[in-house]
């Protein structure tokens, strides 16, 4: 996993930021350069296809729990869909 991208879970949804659900994060992601967003295009495909990164992998980067592998993945993906895709909501993790 890229460094930078561990550092953007880091910094934007950690349990500090994660439940901030605004819509912020979209556009503070696509202000930085191109190549800085497809690392984090890329950081997503990349545990989205991923079958061993799971909750606590994801825990250890963000201090979120996840209940199990199936809510994850939904998150990643509806949390994909809103910074890539144009999806209108952006996720909130589980409370």
């Amino acid at each position: 996993m890229d460094k930078k991208f561990e550092g953007f879970l880091n910094a934007y949804l950690d349990t500090g930021q994660a439940y901030d659900t605004s819509g912020y994060l979209r556009p503070t992601l696509m202000a930085f350069n191109e190549s800085y967003v497809q690392v984090i295009r890329d950081g997503f495909n990349e545990i989205l296809q991923d079958p061993d990164f799971g909750p606590a992998e994801y825990e250890r980067l963000t201090n979120i729990e996840f209940p199990d592998s199936d809510s994850l993945r939904q998150y990643l993906r509806d949390m994909h869909s809103y910074l890539f895709e144009d999806a209108p909501v952006q996720p909130a993790p589980p409370e």
